[in-house]
């Protein structure tokens, strides 16, 4: 599966795995949202679902997760306020969905109270 990500400085692509997380968010396509950022973490209010077994904090640049704890996709593109060692570490366990085909860094563009628009691709 794929779905796009959009917000008013530019885009990303990203490929989801088959996870109940990821079905969700695909049948409540589209979904537009106020962007927030936390470090070099953008996350945005999407749906509610459960943790995952599976869910991992330290995850790869580019990651796309989803923080059950706030209803919200977690997309990190570096270092966030606990990170160690420059790893990208996220609030808490995250369900992990996939990742983006682009450059993650591409996110630094996305200021807070953007509008964010996720789609499929």
């Amino acid at each position: 599966m794929k779905i796009r990500i959009s917000w008013p400085a530019g885009h990303l692509t990203a490929t989801l795995e088959e996870t109940p997380t990821s079905k969700a968010l695909v049948e409540a396509l589209p979904i537009s949202a106020s962007a927030h950022t936390w470090g070099e973490e953008v996350y945005f209010d999407t749906v509610s679902v459960a943790l995952e077994s599976g869910a991992r904090q330290v995850v790869e640049p580019g990651t796309v997760a989803f923080w059950t704890e706030g209803d919200a996709l977690a997309l990190p593109y570096g270092p966030t306020p606990i990170s160690r060692s420059g790893e990208c570490r996220l609030a808490s366990p995250c369900n992990v969905l996939g990742s983006f085909d682009g450059d993650p860094r591409l996110l630094a563009a996305v200021r807070a109270g953007d509008p964010v628009r996720v789609e499929l691709a």
